[in-house]
């Protein structure tokens, strides 16, 4: 196993843009809804993935999880990212997120390979 899992050269920035989209969308959505919702979104969007990470795939591990419950964080990120600005947004905004989305998809696809070989973590 190598000890950096391997990305395309797009993978991270696509990444990135996704999770800003998530971050920014999100508690938009749902600040109509519950200020005190909105802000947990941003808590859990941001917080989570922060706090628990796989060790090799991030420098700093706080909390180590297995690859699986990286990817896991990722989609939810993802799926945020999608239902928070068709949500939020006018439908085209909405549907350039999903393009945004299947992008980054296809370039982690050689990172979540290598985050699913990475066991429970010690």
């Amino acid at each position: 196993m190598t000890s950096r899992p391997p990305e395309l050269r797009l993978g991270p920035p696509l990444r990135f843009a996704t999770e800003l989209v998530a971050w920014v969308a999100t508690p938009w959505a749902l600040w109509s809804h519950s200020v005190v919702l909105a802000i947990v979104s941003v808590v859990v969007l941001i917080g989570l993935p922060i706090v628990f990470s796989t060790p090799g795939d991030k420098a700093h591990v706080v909390i180590p999880v297995p690859g699986w419950a990286t990817i896991a964080l990722v989609l939810l990120q993802f799926a945020a990212a999608v239902a928070s600005s068709w949500a939020a947004w006018h439908p085209v905004a909405g549907a350039v997120v999903v393009v945004l989305v299947a992008a980054a998809v296809v370039t982690e696809a050689p990172r979540w390979r290598w985050l699913l070989t990475v066991g429970p973590a010690r």
